[in-house]
């Protein structure tokens, strides 16, 4: 389907303009009353005319499908990953869904996650409920072992397991592989990303470090490692030493004895890329009470609320990243707004977010390129990949764009340096346990500045 609104020229300009006018006028206001991101106006546009023109007849509902963790170790993030998605096809279908279809959710749990729940799991989505797409969260330990049953089925999937092997799996056969996207970064993006930003909070003033020396601390998950491994090769080109290299056992509760080697060398850097916030608590916990004068780096698990909750006032001063979180801008705290109104205070917009676009880019990308499709219907769907291939997405987290052939989602400023065309590599900091953390990096995103943790202030 090709959308075109009519240009005013000459002598038809006062008959044409007011129409278009009025039509815009519509698919904004749309968008507004459903209280989404401005971005979202097209796709209410785009549904707008089709309605006019006689196109949206078809209103049975469009399977859309998400295997999350439901039960087990992930369930809190699980939880967050179905909130979003029955938020986003709510918002979708008040745009007036796909050319007029709603979208309908289903969900199965990937329970303790790793090949033996994802794979069954996806394929219970494609066999049950004929899903035309499935738009994930994160699901670990697969290693894109479910990315088969997707290219079996043909059908568009969406995931965020900021995983590596995503690139080469996808670049190396990309048209067998032609509807699966990463939705963010891969994780080896985080590794020489702290490296820089490290460096450059120095060269600000904010911080001047004790020494040169980075304790790298990692849990055995593929993630985990990865991101260690990505900072111990880059370091000495960004001036630093390891001074430890650890590996823990996980899940972990005790760290007397990673505490009792990092005390005896006191680090200017920790940095723990292991990332299940309860374990990360309690690290914090028996840090502070006899802490060194080192910052304290972690791997996302400080986005989710369960670690401020348990680690307390322990967890105040510390640093972390991610790609996948909701903006403190405009678009950004409107969403955190209406999400918490839905789903109460103690919910984590943060890690909803990542669904949440990938949904209404997926609607937007389906939507220009004529529909959707189901299982098996391989035509239809390559178009809604192709459309999605060449999207450049503002949302709630940023800037969504696809590195081709990989379809994995470009990040700023590690592999661009144009904030409109990469999704920000975000950097917080817990400043109030008791409130959300503050984004300090990268510009122009930050809405506040670093503040030298409590320990570290004499």
């Amino acid at each position: 389907m090709h959308t075109k609104i009519p240009m005013a020229r000459g002598e038809n300009a006062a008959a044409t303009e007011p129409g278009r006018r009025n039509f815009l006028k519509r698919a904004v206001g749309a968008a507004a009353s459903a209280g989404v991101a401005l971005g979202s106006g097209m796709l209410a546009a785009i549904n707008s005319q089709a309605k006019e023109a006689g196109k949206t007849t078809d209103n049975k509902p469009i399977p859309i499908g998400a295997g999350v963790p439901l039960t087990g170790w992930a369930a809190a993030d699980g939880i967050e990953f179905k909130r979003a998605l029955e938020m986003s096809c709510d918002e979708i279908n008040m745009l007036g869904g796909i050319l007029g279809r709603p979208l309908e959710p289903h969900f199965e749990d990937t329970k303790e996650q790793g090949a033996d729940n994802i794979i069954p799991a996806m394929q219970r989505l494609i066999d049950r409920y004929g899903v035309h797409a499935i738009v994930n969260g994160y699901n670990t330990g697969a290693v894109t072992a479910e990315y088969d049953s997707i290219a079996d089925a043909g059908i568009i999937y969406i995931h965020h397991n900021t995983d590596i092997v995503h690139h080469s799996t996808v670049g190396k056969n990309p048209k067998k592989y032609f509807g699966i996207f990463m939705g963010d970064p891969a994780e080896y993006w985080y590794g020489e990303g702290l490296l820089a930003f490290l460096n450059g909070l120095g060269e600000s003033g904010h911080w001047k470090r004790p020494n040169n020396k980075i304790a790298v601390v990692t849990g055995s998950q593929n993630y985990s490692v990865v991101i260690a491994n990505a900072i111990k090769a880059k370091a000495k080109n960004y001036g630093w030493k390891i001074s430890l290299s650890e590996t823990v056992v996980v899940p972990i509760s005790e760290w007397g004895p990673t505490l009792a080697k990092i005390r005896n060398d006191p680090p200017a850097v920790v940095a723990v890329t292991h990332w299940v916030p309860q374990d990360l608590a309690q690290f914090m916990l028996q840090f502070t009470p006899n802490p060194t004068g080192s910052l304290v780096y972690m791997q996302y698990g400080p986005s989710l609320a369960a670690f401020r909750e348990i680690g307390g006032k322990a967890t105040n001063g510390v640093l972390y990243s991610t790609v996948i979180a909701s903006l403190r801008d405009q678009i950004g705290e409107d969403f955190n707004r209406r999400y918490k109104k839905r789903f109460g205070p103690s919910a984590s917009p943060l890690v909803a977010a990542q669904v949440y676009d990938s949904a209404h880019y997926y609607a937007l990308a389906a939507a220009v390129a004529g529909g959707t499709s189901g299982p098996g219907e391989f035509d239809q769907n390559r178009k809604v990949a192709d459309r999605l291939r060449t999207m450049i997405y503002r949302g709630v987290m940023g800037t969504t764009r696809f590195f081709v052939p990989e379809q994995a989602a470009i990040p700023y400023p590690d592999a661009t340096k144009d904030p409109s065309l990469g999704m920000p590599h975000q950097y917080l900091q817990i400043q109030d346990y008791k409130k959300e953390p503050e984004l300090i990096a990268p510009p122009p995103y930050q809405t506040a500045s670093f503040k030298l943790p409590p320990w570290m202030r004499g």
